[in-house]
């Protein structure tokens, strides 16, 4: 899922309403417009981009009269957390670490030529490893800094 993409459907007031209505269950475009007091038009493109978002998935139901209905539903269950302090604004999304790879695999199983793209991603996987590492000594360092003074610290006795 692109979380620009992503940041861009939940931006939206109209956006976040449709996806409370659709908690429930499935709806219709009709149905949604009504509800949210909002034209066809405007909902379908709201649609629209919430399915190319990954957020949504549509199928047709046959109903007694009439033509089948399309029936927009939520398709997956998306976490996604923002952190924003000073100096710092960070936007997390458990599993994003592999999502790259994950459309790379999907493009592969489609018949594309990936070698490169992979290539250039396990070059950052193996420079985050290294970070990752890094900060794990430094860390261990500290702690056995921090064990060696509280061991020397003098102690006053007082009888």
């Amino acid at each position: 899922m692109d979380l620009e993409l992503l940041l861009d459907v939940m931006g939206c007031k109209t956006r976040r309403n449709i996806l409370d209505l659709l908690r429930d269950e499935p709806r219709f475009v009709s149905q949604i417009s009504k509800e949210l007091e909002v034209g066809q038009k405007a909902i379908i493109e709201h649609l629209r981009a919430m399915e190319e978002a990954g957020l949504l998935s549509s199928s047709f139901q046959k109903i007694e009269r009439g033509r089948p209905r399309k029936y927009y539903d939520i398709s997956q269950d998306v976490e996604f957390q923002i952190f924003i302090s000073q100096g710092t604004i960070r936007i997390k999304v458990p599993g994003h670490e592999f999502q790259e790879l994950q459309m790379l695999e999907e493009r592969f199983l489609r018949g594309e030529d990936v070698s490169d793209d992979l290539k250039k991603l396990i070059k950052n996987y193996d420079q985050a490893k290294k970070h990752a590492e890094d900060l794990l000594m430094d860390l261990e360092k500290r702690k056995r800094a921090l064990k060696i003074r509280s061991i020397n610290l003098p102690v006053k006795y007082t009888p």
